[in-house]
């Protein structure tokens, strides 16, 4: 089940059950059935507490994702700043609501195994998240 939650902040304008179909679908491109998933979107300050609490880090970031993932079950909490989604929209020139799909997906794909802090896997990561979005319909 995927659940969508506020801390903070308004629910963004997403169409709930077109998200869940299309999340479901990227998954399975990665052979990943769907558990329970959780987003939970909040603003800059409750993702630092967050960031600082959890992974002791002291900085604002657009996801942060917790995997609680067995076997072909992918299972998470999602914290995703929609400030943030905001601010990095605007300084990649991209539409907020294009920035917010994008992070949407971008936890769910290291979910499915997906990394982007090595070398050369931030370009594995943008294509795949280029791939999932084109997927959106």
């Amino acid at each position: 089940m995927i659940s969508y939650q506020t801390e903070g902040t308004r629910m963004p304008a997403i169409k709930r059950r077109e998200t869940t179909a299309w999340i479901k679908a990227v998954a399975a491109t990665y052979g990943k059935k769907v558990g329970d998933i959780a987003y939970i979107f909040c603003n800059d300050e409750k993702i630092l507490e967050v960031n600082r609490e959890y992974l002791q880090h002291d900085y604002y970031t657009d996801i942060i994702t917790f995997d609680y993932c067995e076997g072909d079950t992918i299972s998470g909490d999602l914290f995703i700043s929609l400030d943030t989604v905001r601010s990095n929209s605007e300084m990649v020139g991209a539409t907020y609501e294009q920035e917010l799909y994008r992070v949407i997906i971008h936890g769910i794909l290291h979910l499915c195994g997906i990394n982007d802090k090595g070398e050369g896997e931030r370009e594995i990561m943008e294509a795949a998240e280029n791939k999932a979005l084109a997927m959106r319909k």
